[in-house]
Order: structure tokens, then sequence, then C-alpha cells
């Protein structure tokens, strides 16, 4: 029993769809930014399984830059986490939903 490219599709599938109602469903903002990083995953195996079906080597090309992106995102992201740590105590989404107070 080989895998083939449905496998690698329905796994990307279920990944992104784990991400995507993550997002919707926490209220935690570590965890929405997890959710988010796992969607990212998702799309990279996407990339990876059609470059690799298609013989082609461009899909890892476009799998580095969203790593790349993926890596500024954390970066970025996990600052602007500690600020709004700092300034408001709390890392719930529903408490923090305004950009001034």
């Amino acid at each position: 029993m080989s895998v083939g490219l449905n496998h690698y599709l329905v796994v990307s599938g279920m990944l992104f769809a784990i991400g995507f109602f993550g997002v919707l469903l926490r209220k935690n903002v570590i965890f929405i930014f997890m959710c988010i990083e796992l969607m990212l995953t998702a799309v990279n195996v996407m990339l990876i399984a059609f470059s690799k079906f298609n013989g082609v080597g461009d899909g890892l090309i476009f799998v580095f830059f969203t790593i790349t992106v993926a890596a500024a995102e954390v970066a970025i992201g996990l600052a602007i986490i500690v600020a709004l740590y700092k300034k408001r105590q709390t890392i719930m989404v529903d408490e923090i939903n305004q950009l001034k107070n």
C-alpha cells in the first residue's frame, strides 16, 4: 500500500481544519497563535505533496518562504503578546478587546 497524493491532502486538510476551528473557538491568545502556526504547517504539507507528485521542486521554494514568514510572525507576534500581557496582565481575548483603554 503506497501513500498517494490524496493521503497527504487529507492530512493537510485535517491539520488546517483543526487550526481553523482552534482560532475560532479558543480564547487564549497563545493557543490562537499556535493554531495559526498549525494552519501554516498544513499549507506547507500540501505544497510539499504537490511538489513531490508533480516532480517539480517549486513547492520547496514556497515552503522555504512560508517558513521564513512564519518565523517573522513568531518573533513579532510573541513581542506583541508580551507587550499586551505587561499592559493588561491577561492573555485572554475576551479581556483584550479594545486597542485603547
